[in-house]
């Protein structure tokens, strides 16, 4: 299994997307799970957890290089969400899909 994290402002709308996205995997037969944090708690989750790939939302990309670079010191890719790909309807989803895919 494949896992990918968002990093938000209060993880409120980010666990929105990735409920949701997380479905849309699950409906294509594949085993990526996606889960959501407020940037508050993204340094540890970067330097601690097993996630495979990070994904900063539009309203927190004032941290994308902090991120990235915490994400280079233990070997993991962080990447910025583009807007279009942050919208909860199934373009969103998909658009976020691909991301993640081809990041992961």
């Amino acid at each position: 299994m494949k896992k990918a994290l968002i990093i938000c402002a209060a993880g409120m709308s980010s666990s929105m997307m990735a409920a949701k996205t997380t479905e849309y995997f699950k409906n294509k037969g594949e085993d990526i799970v996606v889960d959501a944090v407020s940037a508050t708690e993204g340094d540890n989750m970067i330097k601690t957890s097993d996630f495979d790939l990070f994904l900063i939302s539009p309203q927190t990309t004032m941290f994308l290089d902090k991120f990235k670079k915490l994400g280079s010191e233990v070997s993991k890719p962080v990447v910025s969400i583009p807007f279009q790909a942050y919208v909860p309807i199934p373009t969103g989803i998909q658009k976020l899909s691909e991301v993640i895919e081809e990041n992961i």
